[in-house]
């Protein structure tokens, strides 16, 4: 090892020392609540000094994969802090009573036992998977019928496109209240009184303002998985004799089952998650005469709005944070169940 060799690696190894040495203060600081004046500039101090320390590094063995390291950082890093961290702190709060801000007990599994003697709660449980089967099927099939006439040479077929999809760009909180606004003084000369007066029809109201919302997106991804279907196949399933409803279930829906799956899988995660609408166009309410021998006031109230009632409306935030977990787990299972599911569909067709 020469000179130069030498004092790289010494100048790497004191950067990096120096750097943990200023993360871990940081972190004391942090934890013991002294030196919030400069516990950022050593934090921010610490991640430099490794980093440079790493990059400098001159064993050639492991250079290239330690600047691959680097590189990934900013990202790995961001996906720890606003993911993995916050999810492991969600689970463990969950378990204690925490305010928001502190906890002062851990309660264990009290909050969950809390949560399932709530009639609402499971009332919105079973609404949100009502709604989002309802949606999984109504959603797609509109879509995918609104992507064959895109695609089927259609006069203005660029024109319906951005028509169709333009609702997706308008944000939920606002669909809401405009459908609010529709369903009270418009469609009410047709309907005698609001869709949104009643739990039954309040729901109708929420479907159909999602489905206007999401179909014109969802239709976007079968019109690329239409286009990509060759044109040499399509010419020889016609000269075979086939005619266009043969052509459409025995050629071009097998050639885009991987679209079905990514369709059924986005609009499952984003019906599950449904909140703005829900909050703007009827705010959960809704009556329901007799569920768990108790009157509920919030008919239409679905899960994400559920919890986020209990957390910030009731300020009870550690048993919102265990109806997060619980929501968290409930639509990881659903979502990789479906996604097996699409996937075997795909090898059979």
């Amino acid at each position: 090892m020469n000179a130069n060799t030498a004092s790289r690696k010494m100048l790497s190894m004191i950067l990096i020392v120096a750097g943990v040495v200023s993360l871990v203060g940081s972190l004391i600081m942090d934890f013991s609540g002294s030196g919030a004046s400069y516990r950022g500039a050593l934090l921010i101090i610490g991640i430099a000094g490794v980093i440079i320390g790493l990059y400098l590094f001159p064993t050639l063995k492991y250079h290239r994969r330690i600047i691959y390291i680097i590189f990934l950082f900013p990202l790995l890093f961001t996906f720890a802090v606003t993911v993995i961290i916050p999810l492991g702190l969600g689970i463990f709060y969950s378990f204690t009573n925490w305010t928001g801000i502190q906890y002062t007990e851990f309660v264990g599994f009290g909050n969950y036992v809390a949560m399932f003697k709530d009639p609402q709660f499971i009332w919105s449980i079973l609404m949100t998977f009502v709604f989002v089967v309802v949606n999984m099927i109504l959603v797609n099939l509109i879509a995918f019928l609104l992507a064959l006439l895109c695609t089927n040479g259609i006069k203005g077929g660029g024109f319906f496109r951005a028509a169709y999809f333009l609702p997706n760009l308008i944000g939920g909180i606002v669909l809401g209240y405009i459908w609010q606004f529709v369903f009270n003084n418009v469609l009410i000369n047709l309907t005698k009184t609001s869709l949104l007066v009643q739990t039954k029809t309040a729901m109708l109201a929420i479907i159909v303002v999602y489905i206007w919302q999401y179909a014109g997106y969802i239709m976007l991804l079968y019109i690329t998985g239409l286009t990509q279907v060759p044109k040499d196949v399509l010419e020889a399933a016609q000269i075979d004799g086939a005619n266009a409803t043969q052509t459409l279930f025995q050629v071009k829906i097998p050639m885009i089952a991987s679209t079905f799956t990514i369709c059924t899988f986005l609009t499952l995660t984003s019906a599950f998650k449904q909140f703005d609408v829900n909050l703007a166009l009827t705010g959960g309410t809704g009556s329901v005469a007799n569920f768990m021998g108790k009157y509920l006031t919030s008919g239409t109230q679905m899960l994400a709005l559920n919890i986020y009632n209990t957390a910030v409306s009731k300020n009870d935030y550690a048993l919102g944070q265990a109806k997060a977990v619980l929501f968290f787990i409930i639509l990881a299972c659903v979502s990789l169940i479906q996604v097996r599911v699409s996937n075997s569909k795909e090898v059979e067709l």
